[in-house]
């Protein structure tokens, strides 16, 4: 297939009939496969190569106009991406869904059917990762010169199978089939360092020379994955870092016979890049964390200065061409290693690798959880990393002692803004080094940027105010709207025309549609197709008696106790009560899906409490047509992507204060689900733009929740006073959905009433309980409800990636999008 074949990435009519004909010969050329012989997987494998071929013209066209144009360009550092299945994307994005639909029709398949084959790349766990690949795609639908830099992890988080209701862990070895996207890169290769020591010459001037040998070092391999925008004029690049051994392995232990430990060297530099997460409940664990943060940080910073120069430019020139955002704080490690490069390798003076160093990274902070913030033992860090321990003490040791007097006379003040915690084990905290080694430091909602600002960082914005900020997260409509939900993306489209998936702002024009009733009715026809469609693609999981007559209550994040699954779970067991007496309730299907992390045994016991109280409603014949529970097991995006376009009520229910965002609550709004939530993260937005009659806001607010606890909280006391969820903790308590353990969920109990209920659900509760029954209420009238739905949706054009990725642009990055 040559270079221009796809040029134009708007496929002309003979382009269509020659897909077919393209498909068969990726089969027999590129996998070697009979058309006569061959599984689906085989079709799908070639599927992929016909269509990663349509991405590689404008793929190299859009680098080299970077290169021409010089044009400045951002870098996305993040632990995780988490890209969903590509072949679909990548085909809605080249405009040729259904033109590629019909070419495997005409060998007998279907595109649903293939797509299935694709194993989604084990990059990313939740919310992080899947902001990272949103941003990507915004990047490239926006004609930007934007960049992914991540790790090429052999193995994902896990894959989570439930057995008897308890979470079981595999590994997710997405790659066993292989990856059509990717291009390796053999020929692009850095050299890691770990460990040594650090030697100090001087030279001729005197002036101390820095020197870090005798070390242990690993190579990081590229590996290349296009990243189309909607059209197909831009494709830009995902780059991911795979370990290799600096050798193969040791000739002499392989002659004496020793062949496990001729291979050690090279099995244990490999580790660095196998597995997603490794668990950090040991030492070798963390280390390895560390190792991995470091690995593609370094890898990355190499590269980037390796194309930089490239035309034997100035180095403080460096924060005209480049900008680096540090997606949370795993790879903060990118700022001493930038210095130590300036300096050590390139000879530029401290104050002058600091300047370019500040003006080239920003920082995004993800979490308000003091808990959650990433720091490192100095002790760990200085075995591994010793010349940066250096570097991290002397950029503490400057930044301490430009203080104001005022803040020097208060030792407290200090010991809180340093970036080594004596108190703790003399701990690095990388959220300070990131915020002093940035200069811009990002919330992800309004309100976490003002909690930023206020609580964690307080110090650090009353010094630095013009440095914080906020930017929103968003989602790609693209991806969330236009691809997932195909029958209301056309719905919409026939209605206002589509350049709302371009620019999502345009989908306020749908507003007026709330009041067509013709409208309301194919929307109402359209969410129960949605329904019938995810029940078909759960049918063997489900529970008997589910149809799309019923609410599709959903509740999909990681299970974590501050987003409080368990407080739904309480109320199901309270709306399973009810139903009993006798109370008329209209039908419920309450789904909840997310992994726990594999060391969080509290957050496991929660998922086994959700499977035993789900066995005892849905075998109870007594409330068949009104209440079905399932949990869906194994949570990714494509089970997001089928699950979201039929939920009609969205759970966003974390203990305000604490969600610093979410994405989840605005993927599902922009398909038109109703949000029952607190006043936390996005949430508070969502609320602002639909407005309060199409939201369902419960709970307390956070600065209650601070009052609350300051006169001294005591969750007995409100457990004593409210009968019905006495009767419900003491039926979880007593063994009431778990006869064969009737203590198996004491722990849970024992941190609701015993522990202080640090998430507050005990207080939140009737609040919650109360903003139910206002659901149902609404879902009574269906038509109002379709209304709310689709007011939902038209006042959601702010939740856009696009919109997020505009402000980073402007704001932060300062890169423009392409103009030819």
């Amino acid at each position: 297939m040559n270079a221009e074949s796809f040029e134009s990435f708007e496929l002309t009519e003979e382009q269509s009939q020659d897909i077919e004909e393209r498909i068969i010969r990726s089969l027999v050329y590129l996998l070697g496969k009979d058309p006569v012989e061959t599984s689906k997987r085989d079709w799908y494998q070639a599927l992929a190569f016909v269509v990663r071929d349509a991405l590689v013209s404008q793929w190299m066209a859009s680098m080299r106009h970077y290169y021409l144009s010089d044009a400045k360009r951002v870098y996305y550092f993040s632990m995780e991406f988490l890209m969903g299945r590509t072949l679909g994307n990548a085909v809605s994005n080249l405009k040729a869904t259904e033109k590629f639909r019909s070419a495997l029709e005409n060998v007998g398949l279907s595109m649903d059917d293939i797509e299935r084959y694709e194993s989604e790349a084990g990059l990313g766990n939740g919310g992080l990762g899947r902001l990272a690949a949103c941003f990507l795609d915004s990047l490239a639908s926006m004609n930007m010169p934007g960049f992914g830099y991540g790790i090429r992890y052999e193995y994902g988080l896990f894959s989570q199978e439930i057995v008897d209701g308890w979470q079981v862990e595999h590994p997710d070895n997405w790659l066993r089939w292989g990856n059509p996207w990717e291009f390796p890169r053999p020929d692009l290769q850095y050299r890691i360092q770990f460990g040594g020591h650090v030697e100090v010459v001087h030279d001729p001037a005197g002036e101390a020379q820095y020197r870090w040998v005798d070390t242990d070092d690993v190579m990081a391999m590229a590996y290349d994955t296009p990243i189309p925008g909607y059209g197909g004029k831009t494709v830009n690049n995902l780059r991911l870092w795979s370990a290799r051994a600096t050798a193969d392995f040791d000739l002499r232990y392989f002659n004496e016979g020793n062949y496990i430990r001729a291979v050690e060297q090279k099995t244990r530099s490999e580790n660095l890049s196998k597995v997603l997460y490794p668990d950090d409940s040991t030492l070798l664990g963390r280390e390895l964390r560390l190792k991995q943060e470091f690995f593609f940080v370094s890898a990355s910073i190499q590269d980037i200065l390796s194309n930089f120069n490239k035309d034997e430019r100035d180095q403080d020139q460096l924060p005209n061409e480049i900008a680096i955002q540090l997606n949370d704080t795993h790879p903060a490690i990118g700022i001493p290693e930038l210095m130590r490069i300036l300096m050590d390798c390139h000879g530029v003076g401290w104050d002058k690798a600091w300047m370019i160093t500040r003006h080239c990274f920003s920082y995004t902070n993800h979490t308000l959880m003091p808990e959650a913030l990433e720091t490192w033992p100095v002790s760990l860090f200085g075995r591994l990393l010793p010349r940066h321990l250096q570097i991290i003490f002397e950029i503490n040791a400057r930044f301490l002692d430009s203080l104001p007097t005022e803040i020097k006379n208060d030792p407290h003040l200090v010991a809180s803004l340093s970036l080594i915690d004596e108190e703790n084990g003399r701990r690095i905290r990388m959220s300070h080094l990131a915020i002093v080694g940035s200069h811009k430091v990002n919330g992800v909602a309004e309100l976490h940027s003002k909690l930023m600002q206020t609580t964690i960082f307080r110090e650090f914005a009353r010094l630095y105010p013009q440095r914080f900020m906020n930017v929103t997260n968003g989602v790609t409509p693209r991806r969330w709207l236009h691809q997932a939900n195909p029958g209301l993306s056309k719905l919409i489209s026939d209605s206002i025309g589509d350049r709302w998936i371009r620019d999502f702002s345009e989908i306020s024009a749908l507003e007026p549609f709330a009041k067509d009733a013709a409208f309301r009715e194919a929307f109402i026809k359209g969410k129960r197709l949605s329904k019938q469609r995810w029940i078909q693609l759960q049918a063997a999981r489900l529970p008997v008696g589910l149809s799309d007559d019923f609410l599709f209550d959903v509740q999909i994040k990681r299970i974590h106790e501050y987003k409080r699954q368990l407080l739904n779970i309480l109320q199901v067991i309270s709306r399973y009560r009810r139903l009993l007496s006798g109370e008329s309730l209209p039908p419920r299907a309450v789904v909840i899906g997310g992994k726990a992390a594999p060391a969080y045994i509290k957050a496991k016991l929660i998922i086994k409490l959700i499977g035993d109280v789900a066995r005892t409603i849905n075998n109870d014949p007594r409330i068949r047509e009104s209440l079905r529970v399932f949990f869906l097991p194994d949570y990714s995006v494509s089970n997001a992507m089928s699950l979201i376009t039929a939920a009609d009520l969205s759970e966003q229910i974390s203990t305000a204060g604490t969600e610093a965002s979410g994405t989840g609550n605005m993927k599902m709004t922009i398909n038109g689900a109703l949000t029952i939530g607190t006043y936390d993260g996005a949430n508070i937005e969502i609320l602002d733009a639909v407005g309060s009659e199409n939201f369902f806001l419960f709970g307390l607010t956070e600065p209650e929740i601070r009052a609350f606890r300051s006169q001294g909280y005591d969750p007995r006391e409100l457990y004593h006073k409210d009968d019905e969820l006495r009767t419900i903790l003491e039926m979880i308590g007593s063994g009431y959905f778990s006869k064969e353990a009737p203590d198996l969920y004491q722990p849970l109990i024992q941190g609701l009433l015993d522990q202080g209920d640090p998430f507050m659900l005990i207080a939140d509760y009737p609040r919650y309980v109360a903003a139910q029954n206002q659901v149902d209420s609404a879902w009574q009238n269906q038509d109002s409800w379709a209304e709310k739905a689709i007011l939902n949706i038209a006042r959601s054009g702010h939740f856009s990636s696009d919109r997020a990725i505009a402000t980073y642009a402007r704001e932060i990055w300062g890169i423009e999008s392409r103009t030819d």
